[in-house]
């Protein structure tokens, strides 16, 4: 669900806005980047038992450990106030609720699931996937509404010289910050700290070595298949 958020969306339908199919290429590679990524958090949860925090905090000093924690803050929170004001004009399109009202129904809606979790994660997982499916029936409809050339979609798959171009601007944007702005909103850091330590929910046998490489393989799949999904479900059009 994290690869679904407003800050995702924004930025790939502002690159399909101003350079249609170019960036796609961009979104492909930022997706298997963040596989890579996902598979390493989850690992490192599965084998070691540690989360992402807990693993810098073991191997660095305590000063450098500060340190990376303050910047790994504000870096989660530069990435997540697309969430809260996205949800936020969300409620205001929607249900014409004042802003700085939506703002707080946002933040309580968080502080809720954040309370659910203890009622069982996979009723949270139930509910995420619900979720998914219902953003996965409208924006197929909007696919077809839209009606896109598929052979340059499969065109812009292929990065070229123009994908990476800093002179070409349109709207004030050039291709290269489009693609730094697709690539900031699709590898985000607390995806990887998330993932790291809700992996760890998995009953396993820990004196199995073949036990713990299967739940390594299955979480593979499963965070690959997500992040396939949110990309197959990234609203890039013109």
């Amino acid at each position: 669900m994290g690869y679904m958020d407003p800050g995702n969306w924004s930025t790939s339908i502002t690159g399909g806005q101003n350079f249609q199919y170019l960036l796609m290429s961009v979104i492909l590679m930022s997706s298997l980047i963040a596989m890579l990524l996902q598979y390493m958090a989850a690992k490192l949860g599965i084998v070691s038992q540690m989360d992402l925090a807990q693993a810098i905090r073991a191997r660095t000093s305590k000063k450098l450990g500060i340190i990376l924690w303050i910047l790994t803050e504000l870096a989660i929170m530069a990435t997540d106030i697309a969430e809260v004001i996205g949800a936020s004009i969300a409620l205001y399109l929607l249900f014409n609720i004042p802003l700085v009202v939506a703002v707080f129904i946002t933040v309580f809606d968080v502080l809720l699931l954040l309370l659910l979790t203890k009622v069982g994660f996979r009723k949270i997982e139930a509910i995420v996937v619900c979720l998914i499916f219902v953003i996965l029936f409208v924006f197929v409809y909007q696919v077809a509404l839209s009606d896109p050339n598929w052979g340059d979609v499969l065109k812009g798959l292929v990065p070229t010289g123009e994908t990476f171009s800093s002179t070409h601007s349109i709207g004030g944007q050039t291709p290269l910050t489009g693609a730094l702005g697709i690539i900031g909103a699709t590898v985000m850091p607390h995806n990887l700290y998330l993932h790291s330590a809700v992996s760890q929910t998995r009953k396993i046998n820990r004196t199995d070595e073949d036990e713990i490489a299967n739940a390594v393989r299955f979480s593979t799949w499963d965070s690959n298949i997500q992040l396939t999904l949110a990309f197959l479900l990234t609203p890039y059009c013109s």
